[in-house]
């Protein structure tokens, strides 16, 4: 197991920090939150044709660069500090992923070079009204029609649901529950009976959308039958790449607050002097880093497709979001009045703090994933 980063690995992170504290600055977050889409098309572009960082975790063979998931943390990590507004997550990390577990070889080589270069954005609706993370709680029902299928159901808090040009969906055959009859299939963005509804959400950096299927035609994405193992690693490794993205936010957040207090005078000295901030500012270091070494030890098990995947990747998860949570409440405090403000930043990265928390499930629920793939 590789505790450090090599010097190429740090210098990719050093090229693309640069180019995010350029192109994601907190006035751009502003501007396209208040917008459908919530990406900025020229900067999208930018990061597809010249940093090609949608190809970063797909192999070569399938048009990718052929990284594994400590580059592609690397690259979630940067962007959640920059607090980006793109589909990256659900392109190039749901779906792609998905594609890689579920799809056949030659589903591969058809989707996934168009994913890699950023030409199709795509999604993974696997989620549905009921609020459920896991297999449990997909409803949504397959139906052979002919040569292919139809679907029938919703799905809800889709990662970009309502702009991807291909979204990947999990559903399941009537009559089958749990981990038995589910299968993943495509369906094109524009398919009849499909209606795409935008979700007013807390935190408007990250679009989420409902999709309502009513007899869409779909095509059937590896075996029938056979999703609920590509879906649980699918998720595990989408649980790893949250985590990476979440340290990034809750180390941003920790270092502003640090920056503040040392700029904010009271009684002639800074704040950062006093005892109670000093307090607040190691407990943040402290459980930042523990965040950072579970979600980085996690990265490099989805690298090397270990066995303990399914258990460190919640534990990355719960980690990392109960820092970022407590790392924007305490940033917050730090800030005093200001901190409640819409005019300071610190509000932005609290709601994708929130946001984060619990897509992909609560701490609670994967602290209880974790306890079930516990060694006896």
């Amino acid at each position: 197991m590789q505790f450090t980063f090599t010097e190429e690995q740090e210098e990719f992170r050093r090229y693309l920090r640069r180019f995010l504290d350029d192109k994601s600055t907190p006035a751009d977050v502003r501007r396209l939150m208040a917008t459908d889409d919530g990406y900025d098309r020229d900067v999208w572009r930018q990061l597809c044709n010249d940093l090609g960082l949608p190809a970063v975790g797909i192999p070569e063979t399938y048009g990718g660069q052929g990284f594994g998931f400590v580059e592609l943390g690397i690259v979630l990590e940067e962007m959640g500090r920059a607090l980006l507004c793109a589909p990256f997550f659900a392109s190039a990390v749901l779906a792609a992923n998905a594609i890689l577990n579920a799809g056949s070889e030659e589903q591969k080589r058809e989707l996934l070079p168009e994913i890699a270069s950023g030409e199709t954005i795509a999604t993974l609706a696997f989620a549905e009204d009921n609020g459920r993370w896991d297999s449990g709680g997909i409803e949504m029902t397959a139906t052979k029609s002919g040569d292919g299928y139809v679907l029938d159901g919703a799905k809800s808090f889709v990662l970009d649901g309502h702009i991807a040009g291909l979204i990947v969906v999990v559903a399941r055959k009537a009559g089958t529950s749990g981990d038995t009859g589910l299968s993943f299939f495509t369906v094109a963005a524009d398919a009849s009976g499909l209606d795409k509804r935008l979700l007013k959400t807390v935190d408007e950096t990250r679009k989420v959308a409902r999709l309502q299927f009513s007899s869409v035609p779909a095509t059937l994405l590896g075996t029938d039958g056979e999703g609920a193992a590509p879906l649980s690693r699918t998720l595990d490794q989408a649980a790893v790449c949250l985590a990476s993205e979440m340290v990034g936010g809750a180390e941003q957040l920790r270092e502003s607050a640090l920056e503040y207090a040392h700029m904010r005078m009271q009684f002639g000295r800074s704040i950062a002097s006093f005892q109670a901030i000093k307090h607040k500012s190691a407990e943040m270091l402290l459980e930042v880093e523990l965040a950072k070494s579970a979600a980085y030890y996690a990265a490099q098990a989805a690298a090397d497709g270990a066995n303990d995947l399914p258990m460190v990747a919640p534990l990355a998860k719960a980690c990392a979001a109960d820092a970022y949570m407590q790392a924007a409440v305490q940033t917050v405090q730090i800030h005093g009045g200001v901190g409640f403000t819409w005019d300071n930043d610190t509000h932005l990265w609290f709601k994708r703090a929130k946001s984060s928390e619990v897509f992909l499930g609560t701490p609670a629920y994967h602290r209880e994933r974790l306890m079930q793939h516990w060694p006896a």
